[in-house]
């Protein structure tokens, strides 16, 4: 890794405080856990002279009832934390067993909420030293016009590789994001765009401060991930379920899956399970929604058509066993 740069860290005791202070330092970087942004400002890939650190802002590091079932959590809650909250634990296994997933204990005790849901895409071309990336004349996500992955076209294929969205997704999250324009809620899936360069919708200078989970009551969920190294690797493929299960068989079901696309995808056409039981007629069904719906690239060490494959097989997996549980 690259000398760290020198810059200036601000720190706002408020939101609306550190909106100002990006109005004054308009090429600033929030910051929070920095696990994934640090990394980055070491090997050269950003270089921001101002970092905005969102640490010390109260609302941002709470969790808390909604009064309706549901509950509000700070971007800045760390994953640990979130480990640590029984209410989460107990209502939204699919959460929590993300959150257990990612990277490792060290890194979960200052890595964020936030941090994650809005974690940098990721590529073999992209994720290098500045040495390494000027040798291959940089890539169309940071200073090159060529994607090395699809190099004949115009798109970047950079994966996202967040735990934390497939799993909040199945339970219908929205995020509460606040910026010069004031604040704004929207669902999860609004701030994200299938473009490894530009994944995430933010404008600029807006700060993702709460995700906001409906009640969960009912249903059951669980996460599963797939990586090279169990330790510490982020997912060649991660699938989150939430479901409920009735006398007639599926009630209610959401599929969302992370490192198989440029942004998480939540699974259109799965409601076409409910009322079935969850046989081995209704898993392929469900295994066969998944094909025109991602696109794993060789952003990663592993084949495409590896990751397709254990995208399927961890979904079906997930689905036996919730059902059967539930």
């Amino acid at each position: 890794m690259e000398f760290m740069p020198n810059f200036t860290v601000l720190y706002p005791k408020t939101v609306k405080e550190a909106v100002s202070f990006f109005g004054e330092n308009p090429d600033a970087r929030y910051v929070a856990g920095g696990t994934d942004l640090i990394v980055n400002i070491r090997r050269g890939i950003v270089a921001p002279g101002t970092l905005i650190d969102l640490a010390q802002i109260d609302e941002m590091n709470k969790i808390e009832s909604d009064g309706k079932g549901g509950h509000r959590i700070g971007a800045s809650v760390t994953l640990a934390s979130l480990l640590d909250h029984k209410e989460i634990t107990r209502d939204y296994e699919a959460v929590s067993q993300a959150a257990a997933e990612i990277a490792a204990a060290t890194h979960r005790q200052v890595a964020t909420v936030g941090g994650n849901l809005c974690l940098d895409t990721r590529c073999v071309f992209y994720n290098q030293s500045e040495w390494w990336r000027s040798a291959n004349n940089y890539c169309l996500k940071s200073q090159g016009e060529t994607c090395h992955v699809a190099p004949s076209g115009t798109e970047c294929f950079a994966a996202f590789s967040g735990d934390l969205a497939p799993a909040l997704l199945v339970f219908g999250a929205e995020v509460e994001i606040t910026g010069p324009d004031g604040a704004r809620t929207v669902p999860l899936t609004d701030i994200y765009a299938n473009d490894g360069a530009a994944h995430l919708l933010l404008k600029k200078g807006e700060i993702l401060v709460t995700v906001l989970l409906p009640d969960a009551r009912g249903l059951r969920s669980g996460y599963a991930k797939a990586r090279v190294r169990d330790s510490i690797d982020f997912p060649l493929a991660g699938s989150a379920i939430a479901l409920k299960k009735g006398s007639n068989g599926v009630d209610e079901i959401r599929l969302a899956l992370t490192g198989v696309k440029s942004c998480p995808v939540l699974v259109d056409g799965i409601d076409v399970l409910i009322g079935t039981p969850m046989d081995d007629e209704a898993l392929e069904t469900l295994a066969s929604l998944l094909p025109k719906q991602i696109k794993p690239m060789t952003s990663t060490f592993t084949p495409p058509g590896y990751r397709r494959k254990v995208a399927a097989n961890l979904s079906r997996s997930l689905a036996n066993r919730l059902y059967q549980s539930a």
